[in-house]
Formats: structure tokens, C-alpha cells, sequence
């Protein structure tokens, strides 16, 4: 596997968000926030600044590796090949949430994932005012890194019948009629919830306090991270016609859940035996 220097990576997203995110973090001016593609897609000057602030110190710390920004991708989509293609690759999502860090909610992250040859290989989920970050390095597990640098190993929420199972589920990107037929199915797990904010539901569920994440809409500085993240946590993952998520993907959406069986079982109450078409 390639190495990479994960720690370093991890100063880069801290020193970004130090000088870039929370000072901007309720004081956004009225020109400092903008629509995208909707209403609930937007991009703010601290989403734009940290991402070039990121983009600048890889460049110096990892001076072959590729960047992919979310921010970067959406002036230029042809940038999104590079993550099957490039030999190193950093995907960055400057600030995960962005609705809500707009609205002055603190539930928002900062989030890298590093892909070699189209290989998920490590991850970062940084919580800015937590001041901690979950990191992943496959084959070596998931830790929990604490503001005083105290490292905690990481293990999914052991399996439950679906019943029982709590979790989140972003269905936002689906059409009417689905999105009332699964919201119906969802009545069969015991707590769903979205925090509009893939990285702290990810951190959730890689830190075994809740038991499934269920995606429609692939964006690989989504999902890079916190696929390995449970992954590497115990978990099982998977897109929603049960083949495997790659890093290159960008439809067919993703289950997790704390293993297959689990999977398996969740998915049945979900789609009621359909394999589920693209997200």
C-alpha cells in the first residue's frame, strides 16, 4: 500500500479551519453565501478560502498528488477523473454541512479522503470545534484522535435486529414517490435521522453510536472518508445493488451497516428485495 503521511494531512485541515473556518463561523456576511445547484446547495467565502488554503499546503507537503476539491470540481468537473486515475489523490470536502455551518449550526466538518491508483488507502473527518479528528488508515483500523493528541481505537455498534437499529438516511436526491415509499420503510428501524451532514454521521457510526448510513447521492468528498471509516471500524459497505463502492463511483448509491448479515437484513426492510437502481 502506498504510504502517506496522514498526520501531516491532518495539520493541513486543522490550520485551515483555524484560519479560515471558524473565525467566518456566525459572522458570514449576507455576500458571503451562495446557491449552487439549489436552495439546500450552497458555498460560502470560509468553504472557497479553506479549500484553497488546503489545496496551497498539499501542494507543498505532497507535491505528486492530485487534488480534488469540492469546490474546485464544481467550476471543473473533468478534475473528478483523477480519482480513479491518478496514482495519488487527496479529496477534499473543506467544509462538510455547509448548510448548516451557513445557518449557524455547529454541525460541520472538515473532510479529506486519499485514494492511490482508485484505491481508498486512508481518511479524515476533522470536527473543527471539537477540535478532534477521526482517522483511517486501511489495514490499521479507525482511531478517534482527541484535542491533547490521546488516540481511541474504533469499533462499529455491535449487530441488532433491524428493529432496533438507529441510523441516518439522506433522501433528499429522490424523486417524490420514493422518497414517500422509503420513508415508509424506514418505520421499521428504530430512530432515523439526518444531520445534513455526511462527516458527523459517518463519526456516529465508525464510532459504534449508531448502526446504519444509507446515501443515494455519490460524491466521492462525501464518502470517501467514512466508507473506510466504518470499514475499517468493523463495518460492512456497500452500494445499494450490493456491489462494492469505489472511489471512482458517482451513482448507485451506499448502505452501511454492522456487517453483512446486518446489511443484508436492513436492505430487505428497505427496498422490500429490490436491488435498488442508481441514487
Amino acid at each position: 500500500m502506498t504510504a502517506f503521511d496522514i498526520d501531516r494531512l491532518c495539520t493541513i485541515l486543522r490550520d485551515a479551519a483555524r484560519a479560515e473556518i471558524m473565525p467566518r463561523f456566525r459572522r458570514l456576511a449576507e455576500g458571503d453565501v451562495r446557491q449552487k445547484t439549489s436552495a439546500i446547495d450552497l458555498v460560502t467565502e470560509a468553504d472557497e478560502a479553506a479549500e484553497r488554503a488546503i489545496k496551497a499546503s498539499c501542494a507543498m507537503a505532497f507535491p505528486t498528488a492530485a487534488f480534488i476539491g469540492e469546490e474546485s470540481a464544481a467550476a471543473d468537473p473533468s478534475v473528478l477523473s483523477a480519482v480513479g486515475t491518478a496514482d495519488l489523490a487527496i479529496v477534499v470536502d473543506p467544509i462538510d454541512g455547509t448548510a448548516n455551518f451557513a445557518a449557524g449550526a455547529p454541525i460541520f466538518a472538515v473532510m479529506a479522503g486519499i485514494v492511490a491508483k482508485g484505491e481508498t488507502i486512508a481518511g479524515v473527518i476533522y470536527d473543527p470545534l471539537g477540535d478532534d479528528f477521526l482517522i483511517v488508515e486501511r489495514g490499521a483500523g479507525t482511531r478517534l484522535r482527541r484535542a491533547d493528541g490521546f488516540e481511541l481505537a474504533m469499533q462499529m455498534a455491535h449487530p441488532v435486529p433491524v428493529s432496533d437499529m438507529v441510523g441516518f438516511a439522506s433522501t433528499s436526491s429522490l424523486e417524490p414517490s420514493e422518497r414517500r415509499t422509503l420513508l415508509g420503510n424506514l418505520s421499521g428501524v428504530r430512530v432515523v435521522g439526518n444531520y445534513r451532514c455526511a462527516g458527523h454521521e459517518y463519526r456516529l457510526t465508525g464510532t459504534g453510536h449508531t448502526h446504519f448510513n444509507l446515501y443515494f447521492r455519490l460524491m466521492p468528498w462525501d464518502h470517501l472518508a467514512g466508507a473506510l471509516i466504518v470499514e475499517e471500524a468493523g463495518g460492512y459497505v456497500a452500494k445499494l445493488d450490493g456491489s462494492p463502492y469505489r472511489a471512482s463511483d458517482l451513482d448507485g448509491g451506499l448502505l452501511c451497516a454492522p456487517d453483512r448479515d446486518s446489511w443484508k437484513a436492513l436492505h430487505e426492510t428497505l427496498f422490500q428485495g429490490r436491488l435498488q437502481r442508481e441514487g
